[in-house]
């Protein structure tokens, strides 16, 4: 019978291929370097083949390992739960959480991953849509917690801030056409606020070519050059720029990002997440008072 493979060995293997180096791995698993790199030497040995190609200074893996990348994560898993059922079995259900599209991706979801490292048996139902709707939803308990932009009269507290810009696809220069061709989130969202009412304040003149509740649509909108489109500027996907008032475009507000709780929400498990997500996304955040807020 051939001998199993080590659990160890293969956690700094997943290790190396997340960071993209053993230096980032040994972070994250915290073993020194020549440590890992002794373990990914053992595994190499242990599999009977290399299973990293070099690009520059980041290991990937090559076909060998990423077919073992796929077994290794199954088996950490099913390790992690097994453990966590067995040391703690208070820690297993369901917390539902709410999230704008365009927060999800690049800002909940590595999040999330590494919550689920440390709670294997908490399961997440993730809800993409509007701040508006996840309000709503927040008030009649469908969902437990929910990260969502703040509006100026709102009195949550600020938890992190992005920045909005506009974007355009840069070969078709939709931002010179007058009048300006935009692209919107449906009615009643800040983001569609936020860039109408910058634009009036220049006495800019557009036209709404597009309007959707999905970022994507308005993503694809945008690429084929039909309009300019206001979003996150970490959520700017290839194909886009972002742009500045050096372009002609009117500088936009900053988002105002708060976690909030349903009021029937007290469940262990929903603190936990919520504990979690807020030492995780807490970033600077800037406390000029705006002008359509009243002084203390």
């Amino acid at each position: 019978m051939p001998e199993p493979l080590d659990l160890a060995l293969l956690r700094s293997f997943v290790a190396v291929i997340d960071g993209g180096s053993v230096l980032a791995a040994a972070a994250r698993v915290g073993r020194s370097q020549s440590a890992v790199s002794m373990q990914i030497q053992r595994l190499e040995d242990e599999v009977g083949r290399p299973l990293f190609r070099r690009d520059g200074r980041t290991l990937r893996p090559n076909p060998a390992g990423e077919e073992l990348l796929l077994h290794a994560r199954r088996l950490l898993r099913l390790s992690d739960e097994a453990l966590a059922s067995l040391r703690r079995p208070q820690e297993a259900g369901l917390v539902r959480l709410g999230v704008p599209e365009d927060y999800a991706a690049y800002l909940l979801l590595p999040v999330l991953a590494r919550f689920a490292q440390h709670h294997p048996l908490v399961e997440i139902e993730l809800i993409c849509e509007p701040s508006a709707a996840l309000l709503r939803h927040l008030e009649t308990g469908r969902i437990d917690l929910a990260l969502v932009t703040r509006y100026p009269h709102q009195p949550f507290a600020i938890l992190r801030q992005e920045r909005f810009v506009w974007a355009a696809a840069p070969d078709q220069a939709a931002w010179l056409r007058d009048p300006l061709p935009v692209a919107l989130f449906e009615a009643g969202d800040i983001a569609r606020r936020y860039a109408l009412e910058a634009l009036q304040a220049v006495d800019r003149r557009h036209r709404v070519v597009c309007s959707s509740k999905s970022l994507h649509g308005l993503i694809a909108v945008a690429q084929a050059g039909l309009a300019v489109v206001g979003m996150v500027e970490a959520s700017i996907p290839p194909g886009l720029v972002a742009l500045s008032e050096a372009d002609g475009m009117p500088s936009l507000p900053m988002f105002d990002l708060s976690l909030l709780a349903s009021p029937g929400a007290e469940g262990h498990l929903t603190g936990q997440l919520h504990d979690f997500l807020t030492a995780e996304l807490r970033g600077p955040v800037s406390t000029p008072m705006r002008s359509d807020e009243p002084a203390a």
